[in-house]
């Protein structure tokens, strides 16, 4: 039964997203992270200002509601110690891409590809230059670990 067990087990954390929110300690629960009706340009502008006044750096997460991948990556860098570095040192604003045909033109003004998928980050600093942009697909498949040096790698 035990080696039944075991095969499971292993049969989830090799299943993908389902298998990467399997080997967290809580239940994974999706979130409605991605607003279609939010005016991304205005809470891009709004975390600006917030940032330069909290001298933190602003996170430009672009995803979907319907991105499994894009779920696990929030619900990681909301893990210990990862919660922690990201309301020290960052501000974050999801941005909805819709089915790979809405605010495709912000992507694309702070460099991240999303036509070759998502999620899809970008770090700028608190004037709005783009310090870094998920050229190559970093968060398609992730771990908390990798959140955590991304973290305090980009952390002003």
């Amino acid at each position: 039964m035990r080696h039944l067990n075991l095969m499971a087990a292993a049969a989830l954390v090799l299943s993908g997203a389902a298998g990467l929110a399997a080997q967290s300690p809580m239940p994974f629960v999706k979130k409605d992270l991605y607003s279609e009706t939010a005016n991304p340009r205005m809470e891009i502008a709004a975390a600006l200002k917030k940032a330069k006044v909290e001298k933190k750096r602003v996170i430009l997460d672009f995803g979907g509601n319907w991105c499994g991948d894009c779920q696990v990556l929030d619900y990681y860098m909301h893990q210990s110690p990862n919660g922690d570095l990201l309301s020290k040192h960052y501000l974050v604003v999801h941005v909805d891409i819709g089915q790979m045909d809405h605010n495709i033109d912000i992507a694309t003004r702070y460099k991240v590809p999303v036509k070759r998928g998502v999620p899809a980050l970008a770090v700028l600093d608190a004037n709005g230059t783009v310090l870094w942009s998920d050229q190559d697909k970093v968060f398609e498949h992730t771990t908390p670990e990798d959140i955590t040096a991304f973290l305090k790698r980009w952390k002003a």
